[in-house]
């Protein structure tokens, strides 16, 4: 059983209830979608073979601090960087470092910075220098498929109706999905409730309705789904170490379709630019 309730009068927790959320709501998460949006723009530049995993971090954390906004993960249940950073197979929560990127190497790059109290989560997958056309290909199918899960985010479907979206076109392109890790609620909690699996069979699930929040964000693998967590307790890398992408988007739901708060300003949360 599914209760939604409104988000003006719901307590500040995840109490399992789906929170639906007014036209000031989606105003904030506009807000703070393009600020994470424009911070991502920015990276692009930075991504590059010979700049650590630790300088875009600090990118990141300089870049919300003169923006009046704050880096969610920092602090957030023990995680001390202000970005994830997953690079090649790893899945995602990859943690930053003093390691440089080389080339051909592609990276994940998420970012969820907290404005007025909204939270703008999005991330996005980097080249570094010229990779491989797998590379570039896996980058392709992951992107497409996130456009397919948004696609399908309109009130009256379900979030299963996402998640067999995007497997229908992962698999068919003979990729895989990874089950470990999913979609959420977002807004004034940085996760809530919905969970948004990335698979799934039509129709099933939570139904989506005007006002939903939350995040979008498939993970492909060009091998196998399977996953493991490192002994960091928190970076995800492919078991059969085969190569892993990640778009995501943070979107709420309209009464004709959806509102995207993370597109970029600039048109580069595109792969291949």
């Amino acid at each position: 059983m599914v209760t939604y309730i409104d988000a003006a009068t719901a307590p500040l927790k995840n109490t399992g209830q789906v929170r639906l959320y007014g036209p000031d709501d989606f105003a904030g998460m506009q807000r703070a979608g393009q600020l994470t949006a424009l911070c991502l723009d920015r990276l692009a530049e930075l991504v590059k073979p010979g700049t650590t995993t630790e300088e875009i971090d600090d990118f990141v954390y300089d870049f919300a601090m003169s923006n009046g906004a704050l880096p969610a993960t920092l602090n957030y249940r023990g995680y001390m960087k202000s970005c994830c950073t997953s690079i090649n197979h790893v899945v995602c929560h990859g943690i930053p470092n003093n390691k440089p990127l080389k080339e051909g190497d592609i990276v994940n790059i998420d970012v969820t910075l907290i404005v007025d109290g909204w939270h703008g989560d999005s991330s996005r997958m980097y080249p570094v220098g010229r990779v491989k056309r797998a590379a570039e290909r896996l980058m392709e199918v992951t992107y497409e498929s996130l456009l397919r899960g948004i696609e399908a985010a309109r009130p009256g479907n379900t979030t299963g109706d996402i998640g067999a979206a995007i497997q229908a076109y992962v698999e068919a392109e003979r990729c895989s999905v990874v089950r470990d890790f999913c979609g959420h609620g977002v807004g004034r909690l940085f996760h809530d409730t919905p969970n948004i699996l990335h698979y799934g069979r039509p129709g099933e699930g939570v139904e989506l309705k005007p006002g939903m929040i939350f995040t979008i964000e498939p993970m492909v693998n060009l091998g196998r789904p399977h996953v493991k967590v490192l002994s960091d307790g928190w970076t995800a890398v492919t078991r059969d170490r085969s190569l892993s992408a990640q778009y995501e988007h943070s979107i709420g739901i309209t009464s004709e379709g959806c509102e995207i708060f993370t597109l970029s300003p600039a048109g580069l949360d595109k792969p291949g630019l």
